[in-house]
């Protein structure tokens, strides 16, 4: 019997490929979340979740943080297939746009901080 929380390779693959060719909102969100900024908690990022991979995920908080570009624009029906599936496997998801994140990155990790529970 197949490891049912085995990923697929080719996901992995891909989500090894996302991280190193993070576009720059991530990696600007990415430095307000890595290294136990929120809380100590372990903030991951291209996280493989089934056949998807998740912008960043924190598994102690079970949630699930997706930016969305331009290339979302017109991937509606693929984003809400995606959610569904995700909050299916008992996560929750949280979207902010990339104009968000540069706008005021320091917001949008306070939004997450308070999503996690951190903040009031």
């Amino acid at each position: 019997m197949p490891n049912a929380h085995r990923i697929d390779p080719e996901t992995t693959h891909r989500a090894r490929s996302l991280r190193k060719e993070a576009p720059f909102p991530e990696r600007l969100l990415w430095s307000r979340l890595r290294a136990g900024q929120l809380g100590d908690l372990r903030i991951r990022r291209q996280h493989p979740i089934g056949p998807y991979v998740a912008d960043f995920y924190c598994a102690t908080a079970k949630l699930v943080i997706e930016l969305d570009g331009i290339s979302h624009d017109e991937r509606a029906e693929y984003d809400a297939d995606r959610t569904r599936f995700i909050e299916a496997q008992g996560l929750r998801v949280i979207r902010f746009s990339d104009d968000e994140v540069i706008r005021n990155v320091d917001d949008v990790a306070y939004r997450i901080a308070c999503e996690i529970g951190l903040q009031p």
